[in-house]
């Protein structure tokens, strides 16, 4: 299993379109993704799981990857985060 944890920069935290960006990465990994704020937890290939969290400007989130291809997809979800959030 592979944890990091980010801080969100982002002005609008996580809203609509990244969510929907982060959804399509997700879905290409076999990995499970889970995304957890503040005791909940998300499926990173749900965006209204992702939207539930209500990450905003300088939350700090928790990821976890767990699968046959957790290095790869923790790498790109983490890029993906340092670019978009």
């Amino acid at each position: 299993m592979k944890t990091f944890t980010y801080t969100i920069t982002d002005a609008l935290g996580i809203h609509a379109r990244p969510a929907g960006l982060l959804v399509k990465l997700a879905a290409g990994y076999q990995s499970n993704i889970l995304i957890s704020r503040e005791g909940k937890e998300a499926n990173a290939k749900r965006i209204m799981a992702i939207m539930g969290l209500g990450a905003t400007t300088g939350a700090e989130i928790t990821v976890k990857v767990e699968g046959p291809d957790e290095g790869e997809a923790a790498a790109a979800v983490e890029d993906f985060l340092k670019a978009n959030l």
